[in-house]
């Protein structure tokens, strides 16, 4: 079904019906419980500790080893992201997870080959929000951490780290203009 029929159907419906339709959708799916409760009453630091406990239990459970499953963690995100949050909560639960990873990778050692891609996929993808929303100066010192907690790695991890915050970095932006500006 397309949003045009659904869109056609919802007017169709009388204000009761409408009601009744809304409420329940709102019973019967986790989701649309969760994303109307967010639309009434908005708590985007509420939310974002929710989410962001989910990637907390990933690398740092509170009993036994640390799953780490970045497809658990990317959920989360989009999970969160379909919530519409301001770009700040967005970019500050994006940046989590390598922080985490990068925290795990200087605590344990080296890691394998997948979860360093992993790490650095996801530094990427936050790196490049963050610059899209010019917040780099509120997270700076978060990826300070992030990269120093890379540099006691191997397969290459920290100069990939390194490269990805070059690239999208506010002042690598203001470097290649006043170079381009010579």
């Amino acid at each position: 079904m397309s949003k045009t029929e659904v869109k056609k159907y919802i007017k169709s419906l009388e204000r009761g019906s409408l009601e009744e339709l809304v409420m329940d959708l709102y019973s019967a799916r986790k989701e649309a419980k969760e994303y109307l409760e967010y639309v009434i009453k908005p708590n985007d630091r509420g939310k974002l500790e929710q989410y962001r406990e989910v990637i907390t239990k990933e690398f740092f459970p509170s009993r036994g080893e640390p799953k780490m499953r970045f497809s658990v963690c990317r959920k989360a995100v989009s999970e969160y992201k379909s919530l519409d949050p301001a770009p700040e909560f967005l970019a500050d639960l994006m940046l989590y997870i390598p922080e985490c990873a990068s925290e795990i990778a200087d605590n344990y050692g080296d890691m394998w080959e997948q979860f360093y891609d992993a790490a650095e996929n996801n530094f990427k993808a936050a790196m490049k929000y963050i610059s899209e929303h010019h917040l780099q100066s509120q997270f700076q010192k978060r990826i300070d951490i992030l990269l120093h907690n890379s540099e006691s790695s191997g397969w290459g991890f920290p100069d990939t780290m390194w490269d990805i915050y070059y690239e999208y970095s506010e002042v690598s932006e203001e470097l290649n203009k006043s170079l381009c500006s010579q």
